[in-house]
């Protein structure tokens, strides 16, 4: 016995089938985020009272300037997946919703690509 109406479907009030796909990232964001940030906060401990030469020449290694990247990407990318649920689920008019969520990750995509723009200057000597 099915308790659906018609009516569901005809207002467009079914699923939009993406909730899977949103729940899994924000997970897997997580998930990798786990050892990035235990890898850098190591990291920061062992670089305390370092000069700027020391971190240069910390993040000019390899897996150093790889993890840092991962970190950046899985950082924003889960904070924008966070802050678009925050965001659908209280503020209630759909044009409002829609346009804080796009400045939303446009701003976080903007800072990824900031970031990822320093990192690779410094690790690659420019």
């Amino acid at each position: 016995m099915e308790f659906r109406t018609s009516a569901k479907t005809v207002r467009g009030l079914g699923s939009a089938r993406e909730g899977a796909a949103h729940w899994w990232a924000q997970r897997m964001t997580a998930l990798a985020l786990v050892p990035l940030c235990l890898w850098f906060v190591v990291s920061v401990c062992r670089l305390a009272g370092a000069d700027h030469g020391d971190f240069t020449e910390w993040l000019s290694s390899p897996f150093n300037a790889v993890a840092m990247l991962l970190l950046i990407v899985a950082g924003f990318h889960h904070a924008a997946l966070g802050a678009q649920v925050v965001l659908e689920d209280y503020i209630g008019h759909e044009g409002w919703r829609t346009a804080t969520v796009v400045a939303v990750k446009g701003v976080c995509w903007a800072l990824v690509a900031a970031c990822a723009f320093a990192t690779l200057k410094i690790a690659l000597g420019g």
